[in-house]
């Protein structure tokens, strides 16, 4: 079932009324154009052809997700993939999803035992043994919604306690002196790595963590509680006050981390948007985050997408074209789930008259953007035990 306890009043989330906008009926399409929407964009990312999938399958009752960019395959987009799949109410994708990652990615040793390898080529060797903590994130709250869904099978189909059991490594881990938690146990903000001590804003999830404090194991639930706060917290300092941009790397403290170049508003930045829409949607999470949406529409109101460019989050512009202008254009329409100034609508709008993105880019692209396209049609939803 969809939506949780019963409609106190109409500010409340999609958690407590377990009704859904649908942003993109508002703006006077049918339903049934929406529906057909919906399924094109699926089939292009998991259907169909060599310039828009995404998507493959593999012996062994297995696929995976190929960041067609890098040519690799990435918790990011694995974690996207089951999250797409178990939205769908696809079942067999997730599973094949799922089984690739548990067969190549999970991590049974070393400092990093109980995490995933965050990049594997396709044929499933390692190209690294370190984790990135946006895919476990991701990976827990698809499980919890598949177990929530779906009749579970023997490991490593049991999606609750596999689930669980990464949560309770996600923030424990360490503690024993066997590697690093992906929250600092002190401030309860993810890192951007384990073993650093530092965040990236758009990996800021407190709408997953609000359902972590419900549905992890009982000894974890204050502290996801207390995630969820301190994230939302963070989101307010590392945004900036005028333009809303993030920086991709940010420190403790909200400010800029420009080791290695990543202080500034580029790639990783444009989810930030995406996420305060969902979590204005389904929790109401803070005032703020209709500020925020306001602010980020109204900094690209005057600009192009084929001149979107990386910024510093004042808002000064690089010669740098975006990677990712469909993904940009995805996640701002994502931020109208929360704004309610004079570009919401708009945003929506040329997220509808924009097509998927084909040819060599079009992973990171077209992930944001079917996201978006569930988030805006009301069908990108929260999945509660029956």
């Amino acid at each position: 079932m969809t939506g949780g306890i019963a409609a106190m009043t109409g500010k409340l989330g999609a958690f407590y009324t377990g009704q859904y906008r649908n942003v993109f009926l508002e703006c006077g399409y049918s339903e049934a154009e929406i529906e057909a929407r919906i399924r094109q964009t699926w089939h292009a990312l998991f259907e169909g052809d060599e310039d828009t999938r995404i998507y493959y399958e593999a012996a062994g009752d297995k696929a995976y997700f190929l960041d067609t960019g890098n040519l690799d395959v990435r918790t990011e987009g694995m974690s996207y993939g089951m999250m797409m799949a178990v939205q769908m109410d696809r079942k067999d994708v997730f599973d094949r999803l799922w089984k690739w990652t548990m067969d190549h990615m999970y991590m049974t040793d070393g400092p990093h035992a109980g995490y995933f390898a965050w990049s594997c080529s396709p044929d499933g060797t390692r190209n690294a043994n370190g984790p990135a903590p946006d895919g476990e994130e991701f990976f827990a709250m698809a499980l919890l919604f598949a177990s929530h869904r779906w009749e579970e099978g023997s490991p490593p189909f049991d999606y609750g306690k596999q689930a669980r059991d990464l949560l309770r490594t996600c923030i424990h881990k360490g503690e024993n002196g066997d590697g690093f938690p992906m929250w600092n146990p002190d401030n309860k903000l993810i890192k951007f790595i384990p073993d650093c001590e530092y965040s990236d804003p758009s990996y800021h999830l407190p709408h997953f963590y609000e359902l972590f404090a419900l549905y992890a194991y009982t000894e974890d639930r204050a502290y996801w509680k207390q995630a969820a706060a301190a994230s939302r917290a963070y989101l307010k300092i590392s945004c900036h006050p005028v333009t809303g941009l993030a920086p991709e790397y940010a420190h403790y403290d909200g400010t800029p981390n420009h080791d290695r170049g990543y202080g500034h508003f580029f790639s990783d930045s444009y989810r930030v948007a995406g996420n305060v829409g969902l979590d204005w949607e389904w929790f109401r999470g803070d005032a703020w985050e209709v500020e925020e949406a306001n602010r980020l529409q109204a900094f690209f109101a005057d600009k192009r997408p084929d001149d979107y460019r990386r910024y510093t989050i004042a808002g000064e512009p690089f010669e740098e074209k975006s990677l990712h202008p469909v993904g940009l254009i995805a996640t701002n329409a994502m931020a109208s789930l929360a704004a309610d100034g004079p570009h919401a609508r708009a945003n929506a709008e040329l997220l509808w008259h924009t097509p998927v993105r084909t040819g060599e880019r079009r992973y990171y692209d077209n992930c944001l953007y079917m996201f978006a396209m569930l988030a805006l049609s009301g069908k990108y939803r929260i999945w509660l035990p029956e």
